[in-house]
């Protein structure tokens, strides 16, 4: 078989450089884009930073105050995730002119696979410079994109050049390419793996690379014969299409002062789980995975899964699931975030015909959230109590979590 062709298409600083295509008086400057509107007063967490930003030593997931500490003279702008959609919206459609098979992997990022497009679009550096440009002309940003035979190559390269670069890694050459990198830009190396690696002598990916099989399979298992493949630069792994239906649901909530009140953390638990499966029933969908992400104030994240007999709509069974994930994982410290997620869906409109309809309770609350809004009736036990959510905690995702990687997604947040 001819070797693929893999585009990792990266659009550059995503958020900051839509706010600063649309206000003009931001180019120029170091723009964070964060869930606090306030600057440095308030709890959110960057979002994303421009490059004029990112030279103050400012990054993504970076807290808000820190950023602040870094760059006091920083616009600090709240994040407008509606808008952003829609320019990922216009993105994936330029990349889906080029191939159908496109792979978002989050809202700024895709893979694509040309390999069976080549006859009509060229090669593939041909393929991606036109690309680079379509979406310059169309959105008036930029993207950086790396092309390769396998996914890991591609996305390595696309962020080597970064903003607006192009890297392309030719057949043959990806051991060569890989082995000055730092190990720990492998996808599978953490901290924890990446301080293993560095202590047994292991620097470069080309360290790791020429290993004996013997040695490395008695430090890391037999995890150790994989991640050697990855860092000769072998990964088979296909670009998978995005199917155009939500892979998880949920929300989050980030409290503005940690907490370990156990009445006001039940209170969030059972707010996020009405709000769940609300949106749940909206879509006409039901999940079988509920997943609960916590963060407490030494900002551990933390999740935990369940896997239900049977799909659920319903509030009372998420929040049930919910509490009991949340006692595997609460400890001694206050709490500062806290997520509810759905996953494993059965399908839209396609419920089983013995499958239990939404309690009455659930339906009332249905009716008058469409007709007066989410707040218009509540639990009494929320009454006057509901924490004050910030605007980007939680939608739908169309690929399990994006920029947040805590839900198990190899590789670190995208720097953009």
């Amino acid at each position: 078989m001819p070797p693929r062709t893999i585009l990792h298409v990266d659009m550059d600083a995503f958020y900051a450089a839509v706010e600063q295509r649309d206000r003009p008086e931001l180019r120029g400057k170091p723009v964070i884009v964060g869930a606090d509107p306030q600057g440095g007063a308030g709890r959110g967490v960057v979002s994303t930073a421009s490059y004029e930003a990112r030279r103050f030593g400012v990054g993504s997931a970076m807290p808000i105050s820190q950023a602040y500490r870094l760059c006091p003279q920083g616009v600090y702008v709240f994040p407008d995730m509606e808008k952003y959609a829609g320019v990922s919206a216009q993105v994936m459609a330029i990349l889906r002119g080029f191939t159908d098979r496109v792979e978002p992997v989050s809202i700024d990022e895709a893979f694509l696979d040309l390999s069976d497009a080549l006859r009509t679009q060229g090669s593939g550096v041909a393929a991606a410079r036109r690309l680079k440009d379509e979406v310059r002309r169309e959105t008036a940003l930029t993207a950086s994109v790396g092309v390769a035979t396998s996914k890991l190559v591609a996305k390595v390269a696309s962020d080597m050049r970064k903003p607006d670069g192009l890297v392309v890694v030719p057949p043959g050459t990806e051991a060569a390419f890989f082995a000055p990198l730092p190990v720990r830009r492998l996808w599978g190396v953490g901290p924890k793996m990446e301080e293993r690696l560095l202590k047994a002598g292991v620097h470069t990916v080309g360290d790791l690379a020429a290993l004996p099989p013997s040695a490395l399979e008695r430090r890391l298992g037999t995890h150790g014969h994989d991640l050697q493949l990855l860092a000769r630069g072998v990964d088979e792994r296909p670009v998978v299409s995005d199917p155009g239906e939500a892979k998880s649901l949920g929300q989050e909530h980030t409290y503005d002062t940690d907490t370990a009140d156990p009445d006001r953390l039940r209170r969030t638990l059972l707010d996020l789980a009405d709000g769940v499966a609300r949106r749940l029933r909206s879509h006409g969908l039901r999940g079988r995975t509920i997943t609960l992400k916590y963060r407490d104030e030494t900002f551990r994240t933390l999740t935990r899964a369940e896997t239900l007999a049977a799909p659920t709509d319903s509030s009372d069974v998420l929040f049930q699931t919910a509490r009991r994930l949340f006692g595997c994982v609460h400890g001694r410290h206050k709490v500062r975030l806290l997520g509810l997620y759905t996953s494993g869906f059965d399908g839209k409109e396609q419920l089983g015909l013995f499958a239990p309809p939404p309690s009455p309770a659930d339906r009332l609350r249905d009716v008058v959230a469409q007709r007066f809004g989410s707040d218009a009736l509540t639990r009494a036990s929320l009454l006057g109590r509901r924490e004050r959510r910030h605007p980007e905690s939680g939608g739908d995702r169309r690929d399990a979590p994006t920029k947040d990687r805590a839900l198990g997604r190899p590789g670190r947040p995208n720097s953009g």
